[in-house]
C-alpha cells in the first residue's frame, strides 16, 4: 500500500469502524488492477455490455452474491442478504464512448464497434466507468469478507447505457422493484478529472442537471441564391432564432437558478448559391429544477415559432424533444451522514465538498423510484504529477470523455473501493 493510502486508512479508519473491513485491500488490489485493464481494454457502446456484464456476473457470483443477469437489456443485479437491516443500493454504470483513445497507455483500447446508426466506430472508456465497476468489484469483495461487521441486504448494480440516459429506466421498467429488494438507501460514485486521484468529492442537494435534447427545424421557401426576395431564407431564420434563444437564460431565468440552452449544431443547405428550404438546429439543454426544465423548453419552442412567424415563414417550426435525463439530487441527510464517514476514514483533508456541475447522470432514476434517498460523489483520478505540472489549472488538463482521460489506477481504485465500502458500512454496519 502507497504512504498516500496507508497513511489516512491507518490513522483515521479505525474511528469510523471500517479499519477491519479495509484490511484486505492491499492484498485484492493486484486482482482489481487486473480487471481495470480488461475492462479498459475491453469497452462496449451503450446497450452492448454483453460481454462486460458477463464479467462482473462472474465477479459477483464467486464471491457469493445471488446474481441475475439480463435486466432491461445487459443490466446485472447481485444480491447479499446478511441478516435483518435495510437495503442498500450500490450502482455502477458499464457502456463506454464512441471515442478513439489516444492515451498510450499499454491496455488502451484498439476496439471497435458498430453503433445504433450503423457506422464504425471505436470505443473507449473516456467516462471512467471502468474505474466505476472495478471500484464496485473492490467493495463487494471486502464487503463479502466483513459480513460479521453488518446486518441487512447489499444490491449491487452493473447498469448498462448511462452514456444514452435510459439505462436505469430500463432496468426499472424490468419490473426492477418487484424482483429485487427494495432498497432504503441509494449509492453511487463517479470519478473525476479534476480531483487529485485518491482524493473524493461531495455535494448535497441538486448535484447534476437534467439533460435535455431538443431539435428545432424551421422551415422557408428555397430559391436561388440570386434572388432572395423571392424566397423566404431559413438560414436566417435560424440565425435569428440561435440569437433570441440566448435571452432565456439572460432574461427569462432567475440567476439564482442555474440554466444552459447551447445550439451545439445547425444543419442546412447544400451549395453557397442555393437557399434551402429548411435548417435544423441540434440544442442541449441544462437546468435542475423540474419547474425551469419546463420554463426552458416552453422558451425554446414559442421564440422558435415568433421568429418564424416574423419572417413570414410558410410553416411553423418543428419542435422535438428528445431523450432526456433527469437531474440527480443527493438528499442532504444522507449525503452529510456518508461524507462524515468517508472524512473519518480518509482524513477530512481528502474528502472535498465541491460544487454541482451541469453534466447528467441517470443514477438518480433507481432512487425516485423507490422513494428513498440517494448519493453520489467523486473520486478524484487526476495523477499527482499531472496537477504539479500545470499548477492545479485542471482546465489545461483532459476532462472526462477525452480522448486522453487516463486515471492514475491505484490510488483511484483504492479509494473508490474503501469509500463505497465506507458507505455502506455506515448505513448497515452493526454499532
Amino acid at each position: 500500500m502507497s504512504l498516500f493510502l496507508a497513511v489516512p486508512f491507518a490513522l483515521a479508519a479505525a474511528a469510523a469502524g471500517s479499519g477491519p473491513a479495509l484490511a484486505p485491500l492491499d492484498s485484492i488490489y493486484p486482482d482489481l488492477e487486473t480487471l481495470y485493464r480488461d475492462l479498459h481494454a475491453g469497452p462496449e457502446l451503450s446497450l452492448q455490455e454483453e460481454k462486460t456484464s458477463a464479467k462482473l456476473a462472474e465477479r459477483f457470483r464467486a464471491l457469493g452474491y445471488e446474481v441475475t443477469e439480463r435486466v432491461g437489456g445487459f443490466g446485472v443485479v447481485a444480491v447479499m442478504k446478511n441478516g435483518a437491516g435495510p437495503t442498500v443500493l450500490v450502482r455502477a454504470d458499464m457502456d463506454a464512448l464512441p471515442v478513439e483513445e489516444k492515451t498510450g497507455l499499454p491496455y488502451a483500447s484498439t476496439v471497435k464497434a458498430t453503433d445504433s446508426e450503423g457506422n464504425t466506430v471505436p470505443v473507449m472508456h473516456a467516462c471512467g466507468h471502468d474505474v466505476h465497476m472495478t471500484s464496485l468489484v473492490g467493495a463487494a469483495t471486502l464487503l463479502a469478507r466483513a459480513r460479521e461487521r453488518w446486518r441487512g441486504t447489499l444490491v449491487l448494480v452493473g447498469q448498462p447505457a448511462e452514456e444514452a440516459g435510459n439505462g436505469a429506466l430500463k432496468m426499472l421498467s424490468d419490473s426492477f422493484l418487484a424482483r429485487f429488494p427494495k432498497p432504503d438507501y441509494c449509492l453511487a460514485l463517479h470519478d473525476d478529472a479534476t480531483l487529485r486521484a485518491g482524493t473524493l468529492g461531495w455535494t448535497s442537494g441538486w448535484a447534476l442537471a437534467n439533460v435535455d435534447s431538443v431539435d428545432v427545424t424551421v422551415f422557408g421557401r428555397g430559391g436561388h441564391g440570386s434572388k432572395p426576395e423571392g424566397t423566404v431564407d431559413p438560414v436566417v431564420i435560424a440565425a435569428r432564432t440561435v440569437v433570441a434563444l440566448q435571452t432565456i437564460v439572460a432574461r427569462e431565468n432567475s440567476p439564482f437558478d442555474p440554466a444552459v440552452v447551447t445550439v451545439g449544431s445547425i444543419h442546412g443547405g447544400t451549395r453557397r448559391n442555393v437557399i434551402p428550404d429548411h435548417v435544423t438546429l441540434q440544442l442541449t439543454v441544462r437546468s435542475y429544477k423540474p419547474e425551469v426544465r419546463q420554463r426552458l423548453l416552453a422558451a425554446i419552442e414559442r421564440i422558435a415559432k415568433g421568429e418564424a412567424v416574423a419572417a413570414g415563414a410558410p410553416r411553423e417550426p418543428e419542435v422535438k424533444v428528445l431523450d432526456g435525463t433527469a437531474a440527480t439530487y443527493n438528499d442532504p441527510t444522507l449525503s452529510k451522514r456518508v461524507a462524515s464517514a468517508l472524512a473519518g476514514a480518509f482524513g477530512a483533508e481528502r474528502v472535498l465538498e465541491v460544487p454541482p456541475i451541469m453534466a447528467g447522470e441517470d443514477f438518480g432514476e433507481f432512487g425516485k423510484a423507490a422513494d428513498a434517498p440517494s448519493f453520489m460523489f467523486w473520486v478524484g483520478g487526476v495523477p499527482a504529477a499531472k496537477l504539479a505540472e500545470v499548477q492545479g489549472d485542471t482546465s489545461k488538463l483532459p476532462s472526462l470523455h477525452s480522448a486522453l482521460w487516463a486515471p492514475d489506477p491505484e490510488p483511484t481504485l483504492k479509494a473508490g473501493a474503501a469509500a463505497l465500502t465506507v458507505g455502506v458500512l455506515e448505513l448497515l454496519g452493526r454499532k
